[in-house]
């Protein structure tokens, strides 16, 4: 190439180079294209509930034995009451032991002549995904699957998910149960929820009872030692240490396959201190590939750790926009400036602008009566919440009242005016208001 032929290329990068440089900030950040390979996904962190991922997240669709961490729940809660106690026996029905050997179902074999603990049938229900062990624990809670069944459903409006289909305690096919499907439920019914839903379940149990994360990253463990029919439980989460889609950090939760729901798998791993979970359900190509749902859970956590980061957000003593002061009752001033007391942290996504945020107050009504607040009060003085969030964050919180907050507070000593000024203002106020 010529001397004033490379010039020339020079002097054009050169330019584009120098043009680029003023165009829009939204022209070079790079498009979010991220997308799990499954009917639906979600994604969320376990402490604040901020949303990070949402493909589909509130399409109702079949959730399998997912089923089963609702009515592990109710286990846990009906314990912690004083309810159930782990050693309690489990007598076997007819119909849990004929479940307990179907053919190609998740189980443990089940024995009427045998008993078992609330404890083993509890870790068997999560290790191995035994139906029958959901039965039974149903039935020795409300006595019946189906009573049981309306129980998950109240348990399930107390969190206000409202869209879910709930027909029986193990996630399985109606089909599975023949006569013993609860009444009212058809022969091919199957449980449904959104992706959203199930994660909302999840965060409640992982929250309220965290030591549900023992049983759930349990690889192996002996079910039935001292029965005819003692067998080795092997979990199902292939991301746990020792199986083929280990991922460090990984301990629960839960999978679930039928074919109306395909390849489920609602995930959660700690990385830095911080815990999400994860929701994949109905995954793309699991007959060519059993590893499909982990593969695909492992790509969405790395996308949430990769672009998703906790930074703090307002300032402490900064002014709020929409409230920069607030009118005082019989103090010598007539207002008085309020501000946020400290930051908050928030989720924020590599490619967010952090100094566009949306700072939303709520007055105290026990401090703040008709917009006014009654002297005398203290610099500091708490007069309400403040809700801080990113303009630009669209997905929100998994639910309302999740968005970080911080406390509003007086910016300065307001004292209350003397007698006279305060008798002044009234009669002020009143011929005022004649006219």
């Amino acid at each position: 190439m010529s001397i004033k032929k490379t010039r020339l290329v020079l002097l054009l990068a050169s330019l584009i180079l120098c043009l680029a440089s003023f165009l829009p900030a939204v022209a070079v950040q790079a498009e979010d294209t991220f997308k799990v390979n499954a009917k639906a996904a979600f994604a969320v962190d376990a402490q604040s509930g901020k949303i990070l991922y949402d493909q589909d997240g509130e399409k109702t669709m079949g959730i399998a034995s997912i089923t089963k961490i609702i009515g592990l729940y109710i286990v846990l809660d009906q314990v912690k009451e004083g309810k159930l106690s782990w050693d309690d026996k489990v007598s076997i029905s007819d119909y849990a032991e004929n479940l307990s050997v179907t053919p190609d179902l998740s189980n443990v074999p089940l024995h009427k002549e045998n008993t078992y603990t609330v404890k083993e049938l509890f870790d068997s229900a999560i290790i191995q995904s035994a139906n029958a062990s959901m039965v039974s624990l149903a039935e020795k809670i409300s006595g019946s699957e189906a009573k049981f069944t309306e129980r998950m459903k109240e348990q399930l409006k107390d969190w206000g998910i409202k869209d879910a289909t709930i027909v029986n305690a193990s996630g399985l096919n109606n089909s599975y149960l023949g006569e013993n499907r609860p009444e009212g439920t058809g022969e091919n019914d199957e449980n449904q929820m959104s992706a959203q839903d199930v994660a909302i379940v999840a965060r409640h149990l992982i929250l309220d009872f965290p030591e549900i994360l023992d049983v759930s990253s349990t690889t192996t463990q002996m079910f039935g030692e001292n029965t005819q029919s003692p067998v080795e439980m092997v979990n199902w989460n292939w991301m746990l240490p020792g199986f083929v889609n280990y991922k460090e950090g990984v301990d629960g939760l839960k999978t679930g396959t039928t074919e109306l729901a395909g390849a489920c798998f609602v995930g959660t791993i700690t990385k830095n201190d911080q815990r999400i979970i994860t929701v994949v359900l109905n995954a793309d190509g699991h007959a060519e590939n059993p590893s499909a749902r982990f593969n695909e859970t492992a790509r969405l956590m790395d996308y949430c750790y990769d672009n998703w980061s906790e930074k703090e957000l307002g300032k402490a003593n900064a002014s709020i926009p929409s409230l920069k002061t607030i009118d005082v009752k019989d103090g010598k001033e007539s207002t008085v400036p309020v501000v946020l007391k400290s930051p908050v942290k928030v989720w924020v996504r590599n490619d967010m602008d952090t100094g566009k945020l949306t700072i939303t107050p709520t007055l105290d009504k026990k401090q703040v009566t008709d917009n006014e607040i009654q002297a005398p009060m203290d610099k500091g003085t708490k007069i309400g919440t403040a809700t801080i969030t990113l303009a630009e964050d669209k997905l929100g919180y998994l639910e309302d009242n999740n968005a970080p907050s911080t406390e509003i507070i007086t910016d300065k000593t307001v004292e209350k005016a003397n007698i006279f000024v305060i008798g002044w203002r009234r009669v002020a106020e009143f011929f005022g208001n004649l006219f």
